[in-house]
């Protein structure tokens, strides 16, 4: 079953879950603030992902803002970043979409489509 990391107050988490729900995909929620993905969970995901790191920071986030990390990203080692992304769920893209054998940062309906039908 597909485990999706989500925000309740995010729009886009929103929009994601309805359109799982109205195509009739069956899904797991994950609330990525209180239930984030660890650093070696992260890794996992991010091997399958075949994405940048980048991919998987929420960069629209006030944590990514208030830490300034779009100044600070370029100099860290991604050892640095995955020890990052794992302290706090807010800073990871959302939402985040795990399945068999593939991961998908953000909501993008044509991905979505490509993976999931």
């Amino acid at each position: 079953m597909l485990k999706v990391y989500c925000y309740s107050r995010c729009t886009t988490c929103k929009k994601a879950l309805k359109w799982l729900d109205d195509k009739g995909i069956e899904y797991s929620v994950i609330d990525i603030k209180t239930d984030h993905p660890d650093e070696d969970t992260l890794r996992k995901y991010y091997a399958l992902s075949g994405l940048p790191l980048k991919r998987f920071f929420n960069t629209s986030g006030i944590q990514y803002r208030e830490l300034e990390l779009s100044k600070k990203l370029p100099d860290m080692s991604e050892d640095e970043q995955f020890a990052l992304l794992a302290t706090d769920g807010m800073l990871v893209k959302r939402p985040l979409l795990v399945g068999d054998g593939f991961v998908l940062t953000g909501f993008k309906e044509n991905e979505w489509i490509e993976k999931l039908l």
